[in-house]
């Protein structure tokens, strides 16, 4: 069985042939991102203009890669949600489309069942498994009992890690996404030079929440500026990295 997945639920146009759920024969992928950078984060109306722009190409050079056509593909798997809006309605119109116009059957497809079905892709793992997701707008524990059987068992309350990583990459002058940046800043760095918060949800054990440790670092380095001090920047993002990973 041959699948056509579309992706756009953020600033990466792709698509990809993927062969009886475990060989990808093709991965195209059309990026925005150096637009963004200007920005300091994704614009969602750059990124939608974007995926308008690419996503007919993409596709085309998907299965030109897989060295098939579109009556080879056996249905067609789209991103539908979480997402920006605006992103995710070109990839599903744009399959919708496709799918009316040649008879081939749409899968919906939830972007975090994507993030832990790539996993599939990458080992052997079968099920069930403990999966932890942790993507730019997502922080979650998931049970995956099953194939399409799912059980969450915590997610942050707020702000995930990865936007957090994001916003104290730009309160530190660091370029977007921050997380690669501030884990090279940290190597020099003393985690324990900083006491940043480690929030526990009473009663609830597997929850987090990220937003009280960005706040901290904002005003430690605000409070820095203020005073005229100045800021031991890896050790802060040490400090930052390391409560991050105690958290998760």
């Amino acid at each position: 069985m041959k699948i056509l997945g579309i992706e756009s639920s953020c600033d990466e146009t792709a698509a990809a042939v993927v062969e009886n759920g475990r060989t990808v024969l093709s991965n195209i992928i059309a990026t925005s991102l150096e637009e963004h950078k200007l920005y300091g984060g994704v614009v969602p109306e750059i990124a939608s203009r974007r995926h308008a722009e690419s996503i007919s190409g993409v596709v085309k050079e998907a299965l030109e890669k897989a060295d098939c056509t579109i009556d080879d593909i056996d249905a067609i798997a789209v991103t539908y949600a979480p997402g920006l809006i605006g992103s995710l309605l070109v990839g599903v119109n744009f399959a919708k489309g496709l799918a009316l116009a040649t008879g081939t059957p749409l899968v919906p497809v939830h972007h975090l069942r994507g993030h832990i079905a790539s996993n599939y892709i990458s080992s052997d793992i079968e099920p069930p498994f403990l999966c932890l997701v942790v993507s730019g707008g997502h922080s979650h524990i998931v049970a995956v009992k099953d194939y399409t059987d799912f059980e969450v068992i915590g997610k942050t309350r707020d702000d995930a890690a990865g936007e957090c990583f994001d916003k104290t990459a730009r309160v530190l002058g660091l370029p977007y996404p921050g997380g690669k940046p501030i884990d090279d800043l940290s190597q020099g760095g003393d985690d324990k030079k900083y006491h940043l918060p480690r929030t526990h949800i009473e009663g609830h054990p597997y929850e987090m929440s990220f937003s009280g440790l960005k706040t901290a670092v904002i005003n430690i380095v605000h409070n820095a500026e203020q005073k005229g001090e100045e800021l031991d920047r890896a050790s802060l993002a040490a400090s930052f990295t390391a409560a991050v990973s105690d958290a998760l």
